[in-house]
C-alpha cells in the first residue's frame, strides 16, 4: 500500500507545480529580480516531460505481469504421502480450522491423490501454519496431527480434521483417536504436553520467509534431494490449477 500512495503522489506532484506556476502572479515589482516568461514556460515543459515519463511508468508496471515467488524449502523430517522418489513436491502449509483449507481438503485433495500422489508423479507433504489469533483451536490440531504420527496415525487424523474443522477441541479430537483404534491415553498425554510446539512455530518461522501470508499456501516445483524448489501458491485453488502448473513442470 505505502508503494503505490508513494507512486499516487510522484504523479500527481508534476500536475500540482504546473498548475502552481500557471497560476501565480507576479509578487514583486518588474524592476526587481525575478522569474521570467521565457524560465517559466521552461519549467513548464519540463515538467509536462517528468509527468509522461511517470505515466508512461505506471502503465508499464500495470502492464507488467507479477513474476510468481520462489521458494525452496528443505523437508526433513515433514510428513509425506507418495513415493519419496517422486519428480514432483507439492508441499502445503494448512491450517486446520481453516474454511479454505477444508475446501482443498474436500473438493481437490482427493483428486490430486488419485491422480498425481497414487501414481507415483507427486510427493505431498503437509506442514503447519496454524492461524493463532483468528482460529483458536488451530495449534492444538496441528499437535494432534503429530501426536498422531506416534502411532503411524498422521495422514488418517488429518483427513478427519480437514473434513471437519468445527471440531476440533480436544473432546472431538480425542474421540477422532478412538475412532481410529488409537491408544487415546498416550494420545492425550502427548497433546497436552505440547512437545510439537516449538517444531509447529519453526514451520511458522519457514511459511513467513517464503511469503505464505495465508492458508492454505502451497509448494509446488521440482523434487530435490533436501527438500522442493518451486514457485508459492497461495489460496485454495481448484483441480484445474494444480494440474496446469504440475505439466509445466513436467515438461521442463
Amino acid at each position: 500500500m505505502r508503494r503505490l500512495v508513494s507512486g499516487a503522489l510522484a504523479l500527481a506532484l508534476p500536475f500540482a507545480l504546473e498548475a502552481q506556476i500557471q497560476n501565480t502572479q507576479p509578487a514583486q515589482p518588474a524592476q526587481e529580480p525575478g522569474i521570467t516568461r521565457q524560465q517559466a514556460d521552461e519549467i513548464l515543459t519540463e515538467l509536462r516531460q517528468i509527468r509522461q515519463l511517470l505515466e508512461r511508468q505506471a502503465q508499464a508496471q500495470a502492464k507488467a505481469p507479477a513474476e510468481p515467488a520462489r521458494a525452496k524449502i528443505n523437508l526433513e523430517g515433514a510428513e509425506v504421502l507418495g513415493s519419496k522418489t517422486a519428480p514432483l513436491t507439492i508441499v502445503e502449509f494448512t491450517d486446520y480450522q481453516c474454511p479454505f483449507c477444508q475446501r482443498f481438503h474436500v473438493n481437490v485433495f482427493g483428486d490430486l491423490k488419485r491422480e498425481y500422489i497414487d501414481t507415483g508423479k507427486v510427493r505431498f507433504y503437509s506442514r503447519d501454519l496454524p492461524l493463532d489469533l483468528i482460529h483458536p483451536n488451530a495449534h492444538r490440531a496441528a499437535e494432534a496431527a503429530r501426536c498422531a504420527a506416534e502411532q503411524h496415525q498422521f495422514w488418517t487424523l488429518r483427513d478427519a480434521m480437514g473434513a471437519h474443522p468445527d471440531q476440533l477441541d480436544l473432546d472431538s479430537l480425542l474421540a477422532d483417536a478412538k475412532n481410529l483404534k488409537m491408544d487415546v491415553a498416550q494420545f492425550r498425554s502427548c497433546v497436552e504436553s505440547h512437545r510439537y510446539k516449538e517444531a509447529i512455530d519453526g514451520d511458522l518461522l519457514e511459511a513467513r520467509r517464503i511469503g505464505a501470508d495465508g492458508t492454505p499456501a502451497f509448494v509446488i516445483g521440482k523434487s530435490t534431494p533436501e527438500g522442493v524448489d518451486g514457485e508459492l501458491m497461495v489460496g485454495a485453488q481448484p483441480l484445474i490449477e494444480f494440474e496446469r502448473r504440475l505439466k509445466v513442470l513436467e515438461t521442463k
